[in-house]
């Protein structure tokens, strides 16, 4: 029922539905969505994925075509007789993103062109000293223009995107905390964007949230609608696919399962609690528990100790042992609670969880539901150290997926 105080435009708008020229804006973003994210696909095909007769697929990739977002070209192999269906491709050199990864041990930027194609791309090694922003900006615009100034005349950037190691509001992409990184709130998105000078919003989102995206658009997870990647660098953090779409929470925080108790009163965590899971099976835990913190930190330790293990080595094996009995714990919660079709470990835990397999199943089997955890698929991320980046990149995109034209027109103006 509606009530008599419900706005009258409101009203009028359930009355109306949608107009041809949003159904057209759809539609265009629908059929873009699939040339972007499954490369290039002859109209017959998007006739019959889309459900749309054969002269509105023409019209809607005409309408591309001229704005430089696709092309069509005759297919280079046809077996068929007839006339062969013409294959719409991305113009993946025109079109492009920026996106950016800030982690603990690096920064990354890419231009990443329509299609996921990474056309250049920039990374250095950073020591764990606090960000300042103002530096921090300076250094990824500073890759960015470097970037651009190698493109051709007629490139056009529609869209900006980083991935941050730390929890970040979704209303005005603020990095609201980064224990590992950043100090207070930082309008981080904001002071890039003014140091880009793109005249486009730079979109700002977690680094294991966009891991979760990217495995779920191109990675391992890409045909499963219900997954979580667990990403590890000197913390840990997850993303949780549901339904195909990313949780995100209601203030845009989902997905902090580093911060899952899993051993009440155990290890310190920076967070201020005690026996996070992150505490527990971060990279200062495997290392301390392994007899070999302070030697060496970063992946590189991390591998070392799994490398170790492989050779026999007594406290590279206990610390593994240890470590993963803990992440088996955190997966078991996980998966009875979300129950996932897969579970995606990124960043670090691809190692640990490699060197320490069967002790996170064992702890699955010991406290899994087995309904939940009978088809769950363990694997390790598809797109290695670049998932936070190709997921930075495919946030980028989300604005002109939606909107196409008027994305590009923006862009252009």
């Amino acid at each position: 029922m509606i009530s008599d105080s419900q706005p009258l435009k409101e009203l009028q708008t359930m009355r109306a539905g949608p107009s041809q020229e949003d159904i057209r804006r759809h539609n265009l973003g629908a059929l873009l969505r699939h040339v972007h994210l499954g490369g290039p696909i002859s109209r017959a095909e998007l006739t019959s994925r889309m459900g749309l007769n054969r002269s509105t697929i023409m019209a809607l990739t005409s309408d591309l075509t001229a704005a430089g977002l696709v092309r069509e070209e005759l297919p280079r192999e046809t077996r068929r007789a007839g006339r062969p269906s013409l294959v719409v491709r991305p113009e993946s050199a025109r079109v492009y993103v920026f996106a950016f990864d800030v982690g603990p041990d690096r920064l990354a930027v890419a231009r990443v062109g329509l299609g996921g194609v990474i056309l250049d791309r920039r990374e250095v090694p950073r020591d764990r000293s606090r960000f300042k922003l103002d530096e921090l900006a300076a250094t990824l615009s500073g890759f960015a223009r470097q970037m651009r100034r190698r493109t051709r005349a007629d490139t056009v950037c529609v869209g900006a995107a980083a991935a941050v190691s730390g929890g970040v509001r979704k209303a005005d992409g603020v990095v609201t905390f980064g224990p590992n990184l950043l100090d207070g709130e930082v309008p981080f998105g904001e002071e890039l964007d003014r140091r880009l000078g793109l005249g486009l919003p730079v979109s700002v989102g977690n680094d294991a949230n966009l891991g979760a995206l990217a495995e779920h658009s191109r990675g391992v997870g890409a045909a499963v609608k219900d997954l979580i990647y667990l990403h590890g660098d000197v913390g840990i953090g997850g993303g949780i696919i549901a339904g195909g779409h990313l949780l995100g929470g209601h203030d845009g925080y989902g997905g902090e399962v580093g911060h899952m108790v899993v051993n009440p009163g155990g290890r310190a965590c920076g967070c201020g609690s005690s026996g996070c899971l992150e505490a527990e099976v971060g990279e200062r835990a495997l290392l301390e528990s392994a007899g070999r913190f302070g030697a060496q930190q970063g992946r590189d330790a991390v591998r070392a100790v799994v490398e170790a293990a492989d050779r026999g080595d007594i406290g590279a094996q206990e610390g593994l042992k240890r470590v993963g009995e803990w992440l088996g714990l955190g997966v078991a919660n996980l998966v009875n609670i979300f129950n996932p079709e897969m579970l995606i470990f990124g960043g670090m835990l691809r190692e640990i969880y490699l060197g320490s397999a069967a002790q996170v199943r064992t702890q699955l089997t010991l406290h899994a539901m087995a309904p939940q955890r009978d088809r769950l698929r363990l694997r390790t991320s598809a797109l290695g150290d670049a998932a936070t980046l190709v997921g930075a990149a495919e946030l980028a995109f989300a604005h002109v997926l939606s909107d196409p034209l008027e994305v590009l027109a923006r862009a252009n103006a």
